[in-house]
């Protein structure tokens, strides 16, 4: 859109820019922090939020979706956090530490930093960083940049987050949960940095609790994967809300390191969860697995763009979809090979399978390749329940509506189980089995 003719903006959009006199004057950062969220409040009003014209966005219409935006979600009211945590169900029995943001911002005196501490994990405020002379630097992501339209909404309003930092050669013994709880009506946008020092090993769970309202949650995660470090991150997307889901991912992978990701949604009305996952390190590894089920009239898109920029490096992206109703699944993935980045190993795989008529996938797998030695490919398939099998296992006894289940989460389980994490497997499957039982 030519940045020379203002647009006519929508009434959520309107609404943005009144929030963000209202928030800025209460909103952490330095003079240089404050400079970006001017910027990029600047961007949304010259280009508005993002569009089917954008063609990042072309199955994923934000512009559309939004109708309104209400303000941010408001003080943290401790005891009422804890309440909503009480009775969150996020990964059952699994024996974890817990790392708390509430309404937006870092609750320390809800989160396990002591015992963190002594497995060699700092966690800091993110308030206290953007305040910091040099806060500016936790909003720099030079893969997106600030001209997709998520981040620059997140820096405009970003309200807190944190900075967990695992030390050199430290193997945190239990799973780290970063649980985002809503105590009370309102947007949530966070910022949380990861750092993975060498040597290092980590497992996260990160998890959204607590009901919004109308408002949504936009936060943005970004990993830094030192040398020979492991880090192990799912995302936890799911709870019937109306109101959107806006995760972005960047990640970056030094020499000899590993990063697995798994991203499970299931529940929101409108979902997008976004990674950039860039090797800056030779001989390291990314396997990236996506799970969703969508119904009724629910969006969910997960969108990967993974940059091969040295040599010997190797990826794997693999995603599985399930849709009912009118559902809409949106699947854009892309591999970049740079010239020089030699010896790549890049495989990509989405499937989806259609419950009814009316849902609806997109499937957009890409390769791009400048080096000429590299083992690449991509494939993309779309269905319905094969009727083969389900005969074969009605032959058998088992009811229709049983065995249907059975070969969707059979379908689901091949990535949950891939991916590695198995005594997260046990939990996601039985989030498989609720989500069909009301399909």
């Amino acid at each position: 859109m030519n940045a020379s003719v203002p647009i006519k903006h929508t009434q959520a959009e309107s609404d943005l820019f009144d929030r963000y006199e209202t928030a800025k004057d209460n909103l952490p950062g330095s003079v240089t922090v404050n400079a970006l969220r001017e910027a990029a409040i600047a961007q949304i009003r010259d280009k508005g939020l993002p569009h089917r014209r954008v063609e990042e966005y072309k199955y994923s219409d934000l512009r559309a979706f939004l109708k309104s935006a209400g303000p941010l979600a408001g003080n943290v009211d401790a005891a009422s956090a804890r309440s909503v945590l009480a009775a969150a169900d996020t990964f059952a029995d699994l024996d974890r530490y817990r790392i708390v943001l509430s309404n937006g911002t870092y609750a320390a005196e809800l989160s396990d930093t002591d015992a963190l501490a002594k497995e060699g994990v700092t966690v800091t405020d993110l308030g206290d960083v953007l305040t910091a002379e040099d806060g500016a630097r936790v909003l720099s992501y030079p893969k997106t940049g600030p001209t997709d339209g998520i981040v620059a909404l997140n820096t405009a309003f970003v309200q807190g987050g944190m900075v967990l930092e695992v030390k050199d050669g430290a193997e945190v013994s239990k799973p780290v949960e970063l649980v985002h709880v809503a105590e009370s009506a309102g947007a949530q946008v966070t910022r949380n940095r990861i750092v993975v020092g060498k040597g290092a090993k980590l497992r996260l769970l990160e998890s959204f609790v607590g009901d919004t309202g109308e408002g949504e949650i936009n936060a943005v995660f970004d990993y830094d994967v030192a040398d020979n470090a492991v880090l192990a991150a799912t995302r936890l997307i799911v709870g019937r809300t109306e109101a959107a889901r806006l995760l972005t991912t960047t990640a970056r992978l030094g020499a000899e390191s590993e990063l697995r990701t798994l991203g499970f949604i299931a529940g929101p009305r409108f979902t997008r969860n976004q990674q950039f996952v860039d090797f800056t390190g030779e001989n390291s590894e990314a396997k990236v697995y996506g799970v969703t089920m969508a119904g009724g009239r629910d969006l969910a898109d997960q969108t990967l763009i993974v940059d091969h920029a040295v040599p010997h490096c190797k990826s794997r992206e693999f995603f599985k979809t399930v849709l009912d109703g009118e559902a809409r699944g949106v699947y854009q993935g892309r591999i970049n090979v740079a010239q020089h980045a030699q010896k790549t190993d890049g495989e990509m795989m989405t499937q989806a399978l259609l419950l009814s008529e009316e849902a609806e996938m997109a499937n957009k797998p890409e390769l791009e390749i400048f080096a000429d030695d590299v083992i690449c490919a991509h494939g993309a398939t779309s269905g319905q329940i094969d009727e083969d099998l389900l005969f074969y296992l009605r032959a058998r006894g088992i009811p229709e509506d049983e065995a249907k289940t059975l070969l969707v989460l059979a379908f689901l389980s091949e990535a949950i189980e891939e991916y590695g994490e198995d005594d997260v497997t046990e939990g996601l499957e039985a989030r498989v089995r609720d989500w069909l039982a009301g399909h």
